[in-house]
């Protein structure tokens, strides 16, 4: 009988497990519109992100500044806790599919009186295991496990926005803070020239050449020039504090170079295409994994409406004797319970409804972000594109404005023309060595942008490593032959002297890094 009843649970489960399905829709990537090329794109290659995108800025110090910030940054910190809080959260849930097993253990004593007469004590003891398995019939589980799993992802491409975006923010920073630093070297050499100016006109008036006139517009001008100080200090100072929340540690003084001669500008940078942009940007990989969450959630709310089969077992043994208790025979039993949902005022439907809304704004905001994510791109590249033509016409200006403003002290000195026009040009040429200043920041700032829009990543040190061992086994060398430095170059990895049958493992690099997301995600199941 014993042997029987095993059996036919046995059947019943196999049955239920072989049977069982998930309701609720199944996940299906949103096909989304997009134009095949951007604006003011004047160059393509298949790849732009697969490596250290601020490296083409050839600063060392920006570079250490970066290296910190991926260090130290508390924002970065707190995402990489949710990945890990994600990953458990997985686990948890992948926990639900199981049976669950415990123990029990049991003792108790009672008195029996009858009449007059006090019977002895009657004690008994148990001890059993039980088990309880609900089958997930309509996936309820298995749907939960896989927002589960989509919120793991989500968080892990939450950790590579906040990587991208603190990146991208410490070098504009870094662009402001050398600008305004360049700019207080002009202000202050400004100063220094027009103090000069000033005693030799105030020699002159002392001497009876000039007028009282010309001193107070010669102090004027130095005046004007002095201001400017204190703002760029103070510009200096608010930056610098921004950079030290962004590395994550009290910083003061940073260094920056001196002139933007050591900071040339990027080679012209190609910009990719939408479907890179729409694979690569870590804000529309989160955005879509949310969807897909809330996606599967609807299964877990619609699950809820149909019956939960469970079932549940126990195995012990009991005995009057607690010494004789292990040596006492087993007693088992087994059963199945149904327990469904029968009038709820409609409660179950409007939760399948509640979480079909939210599916369709998590999918509204994914369509947005890629609308968004579009106009980055344009928009980064307009600039670049109108801040190059802006520098051209800066640069005319600026030694334009040098020259007039050496040729009209030569003219005032020989008496040929009046102070107005010193000052004029003199204020021309503090202006254009200012606004070309900016004009730079503005540039390097805009490449930022660029890169950032397109969701910019770059080559870990782990990849590195092992492209570089792959290039060693190609080659027949060992590996510390190989220099890293040469095998990446503006995102393209580059033919390391390959013969043409090492060609195609080559390209079948290239393609593992196409596919570089991908693989993480599958690592993170």
């Amino acid at each position: 009988m014993k042997q029987k009843l095993i059996t036919y649970l046995s059947i019943f489960l196999v049955i239920l497990t072989v049977t069982s399905c998930k309701v609720g829709p199944n996940y299906h990537e949103p096909k989304i519109a997009s134009p095949e090329i951007f604006k003011y794109e004047n160059n393509k290659i298949d790849s732009i992100i697969d490596l250290k995108w601020w490296e083409i800025f050839k600063d060392p110090i920006l570079d250490s500044l970066i290296n910190v910030g991926l260090r130290e940054n508390k924002d970065l910190l707190i995402a990489a806790s949710r990945v890990d809080q994600a990953r458990a959260n997985l686990g948890y849930n992948k926990a639900d599919y199981g049976p669950k097993i415990g123990v029990q253990a049991s003792a108790s004593g009672t008195n029996n009186i009858a009449g007059n007469i006090l019977n002895n004590n009657i004690k008994s003891f148990g001890a059993s295991a039980t088990f309880n398995w609900e089958i997930d019939f309509w996936g309820k589980y298995r749907r939960s496990t896989e927002a589960a799993r989509a919120s793991l992802l989500g968080s892990f491409y939450g950790k590579r926005a906040v990587e991208l975006g603190l990146i991208s923010e410490i070098a504009r920073n870094y662009f402001q803070l050398m600008n305004y630093k360049t700019s207080l070297a002009i202000s202050k050499n400004t100063v220094e020239i027009r103090n000069n100016a000033l005693k030799i006109i105030q020699n002159r008036f002392d001497k009876g050449y000039t007028n009282i006139i010309d001193v107070n517009q010669a102090q004027i001008q130095k005046a004007i020039a002095e201001a400017t100080i204190p703002v760029y200090q103070r510009q200096i100072a608010f930056t610098e504090n921004n950079l030290s929340v962004l590395l994550g540690k009290y910083s003061d003084n940073i260094l920056v170079h001196s002139s933007y001669k050591d900071n040339p500008l990027p080679a012209d940078i190609p910009s990719g295409i939408p479907s890179e942009m729409l694979q690569r940007r870590p804000d529309i990989l989160q955005s879509e994994q949310l969807y897909k969450q809330q996606n599967a959630l609807i299964g877990v709310a619609t699950a809820m409406r149909f019956p939960s089969i469970s079932l549940t077992g126990l195995l012990g043994v009991g005995s009057n004797d607690m010494s004789s208790l292990l040596n006492s025979g087993l007693g088992w039993s087994a059963g199945a319970n149904l327990l469904s949902p029968l009038f709820e005022w409609g409660k179950n439907a409007r939760r399948v409804d509640i979480e079909r809304e939210k599916a369709k704004q998590y999918l509204l905001s994914y369509e947005k972000n890629i609308l968004v994510a579009f106009s980055d791109v344009n928009n980064a590249l307009t600039e670049i594109s109108t801040y190059k033509d802006e520098m051209v016409a800066y640069k005319t200006m600026l030694d334009a404005a040098q020259n007039a403003s050496k040729l009209s002290y030569e003219r005032y000195y020989q008496g040929v023309t009046s102070y107005l026009e010193v000052i004029l040009n003199e204020q021309t040429e503090f202006e254009a060595q200012l606004s070309y200043s900016k004009n730079y920041q503005d540039l390097l700032i805009s490449y930022v942008n660029l890169y950032q829009a397109l969701g910019g990543g770059w080559i870990s040190n782990e990849e590195l490593d092992k492209y570089a061992e792959q290039v060693a086994k190609d080659q027949g060398v060992d590996v510390s032959l190989v220099d890293k430095s040469k095998l990446v170059y503006q995102g393209q990895v580059v033919d390391y002297h390959l013969t043409p049958e090492q060609e195609k493992a080559r390209k079948e690099f290239a393609k593992i890094q196409r596919k570089k997301e991908r693989e993480e995600r599958k690592s993170l199941n």
